[in-house]
């Protein structure tokens, strides 16, 4: 939510008849993330290569996930995600990858496409758990 807050000084003040404007950055997610170690596995659409990390954090809208290659934003993925020794299988697209400092990894984000109601239940369920 963004907040305007418009405020007149006294004539007393350094800074007379100037409006102050404060904005809160506004939080755009629509899912909760929580912290989760959980291993991934995942393959570009259309190509036999894979790729196996593990998770930063995970929301029932998406996943950040570590990469040892960058996958250009828009990419399709196919993931396997282990959670609770249950295996979901998100379909999903990259939004943004970045490169970690220090380190020849990138760090990705992925918003789920397409997932099973079950799994997408099963994954509310677990970061609700968590947030309590």
């Amino acid at each position: 939510m963004v907040i305007f807050f418009k405020r007149m000084l006294s004539h007393g003040s350094r800074k007379t008849n100037k409006e102050r404007i404060s904005l809160y950055k506004e939080e755009k997610r629509c899912f909760r993330r929580v912290e989760l170690n959980a291993p991934v596995r995942y393959e570009i659409r259309g190509r036999a290569d894979f790729g196996n990390t593990l998770t930063d954090n995970i929301s029932e809208g998406g996943v950040a996930i570590n990469s040892p290659v960058f996958i250009a934003p828009a990419t399709p993925l196919k993931m396997e995600i282990n959670i609770l020794n249950r295996v979901l299988h998100p379909l999903g697209k990259v939004c943004w990858c970045q490169p970690l400092p220090h380190s020849s990894s990138n760090r990705l984000g992925v918003e789920f496409l397409e997932f099973e109601p079950l799994e997408r239940g099963f994954l509310k369920d677990f970061v609700n758990m968590k947030l309590v």
